[in-house]
């Protein structure tokens, strides 16, 4: 039974209970109760295009580690060692977003494979969470939203830039089927957030997930389940579920003017950098 001392195993969150810290401003400080980053341990990076400061998080998660990603630059299932989520302009339409991505991460100067994303949304009001050792790190914006089954033809041109990013890391070696089954997992906590946030969709059109796992040791057995009722999966869900939420609430707050966006300046400043 918990007793609610911190030595003892948390309940999963609620409604009303939310275990996540933000980002919000320049310099980025973090809440005193929010869990600090053990392996996201990203950046803040900034470039000057199309007339405006534009924000990127950046993830070096270096060597070990296996991701799979419906990402647009790296996607897919292998190793990866960094991971990039750009911001962009509202109606965002270049046809070779990948190509984008690459030469975001060479000014970057990363090298090697690695998953990059795009989001129209602000990249400062990211969202993190942290459960038993997973920790995710969510961008979300919900401008255009639906449901995914709907009668509308679908398109085979590119969509436009993620709205809901979601970039989750997990402690320990997961298998490429466990892999597979964690970005669903992920995706079906997000829906659950999204709805317990208010919204009526599934999400929008075009958001990303990327799942990271260690590359196992030798003589390390993977992980063989990656579904909400594993081990692994439902930490992740958990994860996935509170940053996800949070980012979805304070984006309706947004999105009725109770809350500011900051004003674009045109070219990158000293408080632009800085570790999220």
């Amino acid at each position: 039974m918990a007793t609610g001392r911190r030595d003892t195993p948390r309940p999963p969150p609620g409604p009303g209970r939310r275990r996540n810290g933000a980002v919000t401003t320049t310099p980025l400080p973090r809440p005193a109760a929010g869990p600090a980053p053990v392996l996201l341990r990203a950046e803040r990076l900034a470039r000057a295009e199309d007339g405006a400061c534009r924000h990127l998080l950046l993830w070096r998660a270096g060597p070990g580690w296996r991701m799979a990603s419906s990402a647009v630059l790296g996607g897919g299932l292998g190793e990866r060692g960094w991971v990039l989520n750009a911001q962009v302009r509202p109606g965002y339409s270049r046809t070779d977003p990948g190509r984008h991505l690459a030469g975001l991460a060479r000014d970057a100067g990363l090298t090697g494979p690695g998953v990059g994303l795009m989001t129209a949304a602000e990249v400062d009001a990211c969202t993190r969470a942290a459960d038993g050792g997973v920790e995710a790190l969510v961008t979300t914006g919900i401008g255009v939203s639906g449901w995914a089954a709907s009668p509308a033809p679908g398109s085979p041109a590119a969509p436009p830039p993620g709205t809901v990013n979601i970039v989750v890391a997990v402690p320990a070696p997961l298998g490429d089927a466990a892999l597979v089954n964690a970005v669903a997992t992920a995706t079906e906590a997000k829906v659950q957030a999204l709805l317990e946030a208010g919204y009526d969709c599934s999400g929008t059109p075009s958001d990303a997930v990327c799942v990271a796992a260690r590359a196992p040791r030798p003589g390390e057995e993977e992980e063989a389940f990656g579904g909400p009722r594993s081990l692994w999966g439902a930490r992740l869900a958990r994860a996935v579920h509170a940053a996800v939420r949070e980012g979805a609430l304070r984006e309706r707050k947004r999105a009725a003017g109770a809350r500011d966006r900051p004003e674009p300046h045109p070219r990158p400043l000293p408080g632009c950098r800085a570790e999220v």
